[in-house]
């Protein structure tokens, strides 16, 4: 597509920006991988038609007033870029689109507040902790609550949650085991206040097949969440204080949630035009999800043999299959269980709804889209779901509770591999 976007006009961020729309042809075949444009049926909110709206703004011919409903509507779960036969890099439009507009935008009171309590909150566990026990306290008050809260509230879990965890800087592999590689494990944000046993199952496994784990201890948010939303000040502040944290003599640094890897995959975008640009790269190119170290490892300790049938429904998270491109590592992990039956979710690629804060900046659209998501997974008829993301994990909890039919474990693919160790495989 060709384009008028002035070379200069928003820094380093325009290049990446214009090659994106200039790669658009305009052939559609984007809109049958969109979630929006399936649930709107517009073409303004479609993965061409935001390109189209993007690229007017950027050359003047569009108000941010006007495409900003559009394309805060896009969910950034990048369906699109698979499915484009011209390989549009769709996430360096739209990311790179918030994070240049966003200081222009005027925002509504109930906006700016819901964005100012989830950027202060989330990416700080101990803080989102203290907001999640009072948010719980709050649930019965959410009818007269503003209603740009209201999201929030319905999202956290009605039981108590766990303490955070604190890890020792460096973990050995278990007694008896040779070292066979050695890690540095990302925690993630909100997983630690929402799931913590994720992590405890990351380190179990890793430990157990002769790999040693360091956790640093000034590690923080990966920023994803602030880059989505446009926070590229924040953005930059998280990746930088990520690069000093993390040690570079590892074999590799471990995300166990799909965002956070995607999130640090995007450094060097996050970071371009900045010092910091090369040793982004450096850190993208090391860390991997901990389904893909795994596969990589190989020759992993066996799994017991329950001796009965599990059928497992795999949930692809967005920014696992999309971002990252990883599909089949954690399907084979899943497979090599004994016993284990990996089915697929029909319209598997069709996102959850959760990506990032979308479920709470866009709530009926992110519920619609997890309702179709938990009906999808009932299809199936499975004993449990997996999947590779908090976010995803929450949104499927969310609405297969509400679904009003029987209650279906939901785990992190590494806790089923854990589980299975155990000899606890249908544990929820």
């Amino acid at each position: 597509m060709q384009h008028r976007i002035a070379p200069d006009s928003s820094g380093p961020l325009t290049a990446p920006m214009a090659d994106a729309v200039s790669k658009c042809v305009h052939c559609g075949f984007c809109l049958a991988a969109c979630p929006t444009y399936q649930e709107l049926q517009q073409e303004a909110d479609s993965p061409r038609g935001r390109i189209v709206i993007m690229k007017e703004v950027l050359e003047g011919t569009l108000t941010l007033d006007d495409a900003n409903p559009h394309v805060d509507a896009c969910l950034g779960c990048l369906a699109c870029e698979p499915a484009c036969p011209s390989g549009v890099p769709y996430r360096d439009l739209i990311s790179s689109f918030r994070a240049t507009t966003n200081p222009q935008r005027h925002r509504s009171f109930g906006d700016r507040l819901r964005r100012k309590l989830v950027s202060t909150t989330l990416p700080h566990p101990g803080r989102f902790q203290l907001a999640a026990m009072a948010g719980r306290l709050a649930k019965p008050l959410a009818p007269v609550l503003p209603k740009a809260l209201r999201p929030m509230l319905e999202l956290l879990p009605d039981e108590k949650l766990p303490p955070l965890v604190v890890y020792p800087p460096t973990i050995a592999p278990r007694d008896g085991t040779t070292r066979r590689a050695r890690v540095a494990l990302l925690l993630g944000c909100a997983q630690q206040v929402l799931d913590p046993d994720i992590n405890d199952a990351t380190i179990d496994v890793l430990t157990r097949n002769g790999v040693e784990v360091v956790v640093p201890e000034t590690q923080g948010c990966c920023g994803a969440l602030s880059w989505h939303v446009g926070d590229l000040t924040a953005a930059q502040k998280f990746a930088i204080r990520n690069l000093g944290a993390f040690p570079a003599d590892v074999d590799a640094v471990i995300t166990n949630a799909a965002g956070c890897g995607s999130g640090i995959h995007e450094y060097p975008l996050i970071l371009k035009g900045t010092s910091a640009e090369a040793a982004a790269q450096a850190f993208a190119e090391r860390t991997c999800d901990i389904s893909v170290f795994l596969t990589r490892l190989g020759d992993l300790a066996p799994v017991p043999d329950p001796g009965r049938k599990t059928r497992i429904a795999y949930h692809d998270a967005c920014h696992l299959a999309n971002a990252q491109g990883v599909t089949l590592p954690p399907r084979d992990l899943l497979r090599a269980i004994p016993g284990v039956d990996v089915v697929e979710i029909p319209e598997g690629h069709l996102c959850c709804g959760s990506a990032g804060t979308y479920n709470i900046d866009q709530p009926d659209i992110a519920a619609s889209l997890g309702r179709q998501k938990a009906a999808r997974v009932r299809a199936t008829g499975a004993d449990l779901v997996a999947s590779g993301n908090i976010g995803c994990l929450t949104q499927l909890r969310t609405h297969l509770a509400r679904d009003g039919g029987p209650s279906l474990p939901i785990r992190h693919t590494v806790q089923v591999l854990r589980d299975a160790y155990h000899g606890k495989l249908s544990a929820s």
